[in-house]
C-alpha cells in the first residue's frame, strides 16, 4: 500500500527515476522524496523497464544515454506495453531536434541538462495535474475543427481529412485546442504560456510547440501574426 502524503491526506505519488549517473540519481531521489514522492530508481534501461512494467507510477523521469536500453527505446517499450504514466525526459541532448525526437517517442515533456531544480519539480507537478484531470478547462469539447482535420480532444489525436491520423502529446493537444476554440483570436506568447505552459516563463517554449504542431500537421495549422503572436491557421 502506498504511503500517505501528509500534505494532501492521500497516497504519496510514486515516481520512477532512471539515470546512470549515480551522484545525480542520488540527488534526484533525495530531492523528490523531500517533495513528497515515493521514488523507485534504476541506473540502466533494463532495470528501468522491469520497474516500469512491474510497479505503478504516477510519473516517469528518464535520462536518454542509458546502458542496456537507451532512454527513448525504454520509453517506447513502456508505451508499447501499455504504460501511460506521463514521462519527462531529462537529457544533455537538448537542441530542438533532440526534443522533437523525445516527444515523438512518447514523452510529455523534455528538459535539458543542466537544469533548474525548481523548474524540474514544477514540471513534474504539472504532468501529474494533467494526468489527474484530463477533462480540465482545456478539454471541454470532444471535437474541434482544425485546418485539414478534426482534433479529438480526449484522445489527443487529429483525424485528418485524407483519412490519416496524427497523435499529439498532451502539450501539443492543449495548444491546438486553445487556438481552435477561438479560431479568430490572436494569442500572445505570454497568454499561451499562462494557459498551456504555466510552469514556464520562456516564450520560446511556445515557438517550439508551434514547430511540433506544424511538423505533424503542416505549416498551415498555425498562423504567425508578426509582432503579436499566433492564431489557428486559415481553414
Amino acid at each position: 500500500m502506498a504511503a500517505s502524503d501528509p500534505a494532501r491526506g492521500g497516497p504519496r505519488p510514486r515516481v520512477l527515476v532512471v539515470e546512470d549517473d549515480a551522484e545525480l540519481l542520488g540527488m534526484l531521489a533525495e530531492l523528490l522524496e523531500t517533495e513528497g514522492y515515493d521514488v523507485d530508481t534504476a541506473r540502466d534501461g533494463q532495470r528501468g523497464l522491469h520497474l516500469g512494467l512491474t510497479r505503478e507510477h504516477d510519473v516517469l523521469l528518464l535520462d536518454r544515454g542509458l546502458p542496456a536500453v537507451e532512454g527513448l527505446d525504454l520509453l517506447s517499450r513502456l508505451r508499447g506495453r501499455g504504460v501511460r504514466a506521463p514521462a519527462l525526459v531529462l537529457s544533455a541532448l537538448a537542441n530542438p531536434a533532440d526534443r522533437v525526437e523525445g516527444l515523438d517517442a512518447g514523452a510529455e515533456d523534455y528538459l535539458g541538462k543542466p537544469f533548474d531544480v525548481a523548474e524540474l519539480v514544477a514540471r513534474l507537478r504539472a504532468l501529474r495535474r494533467r494526468a489527474a484531470d484530463p477533462g480540465g478547462p482545456l478539454d471541454r469539447a470532444d471535437a474541434l475543427r482544425v485546418p485539414g482535420g478534426v482534433l479529438d480532444v480526449p484522445a489527443r489525436r487529429v483525424r485528418l481529412d485524407d483519412g490519416r491520423q496524427a497523435d499529439l502529446s498532451a502539450r501539443e493537444a492543449d495548444l491546438l485546442a486553445l487556438l481552435a476554440r477561438r479560431p479568430s483570436r490572436v494569442w500572445s506568447r505570454q497568454e499561451i504560456l499562462g494557459e498551456v505552459f504555466p510552469e514556464s516563463r520562456d516564450g520560446g517554449t511556445v515557438d517550439t510547440y508551434v514547430h511540433y504542431l506544424r511538423r505533424k500537421l503542416g505549416r498551415a495549422v498555425v498562423t504567425t501574426v508578426h509582432g503579436l503572436g499566433y492564431r489557428l491557421g486559415a481553414g
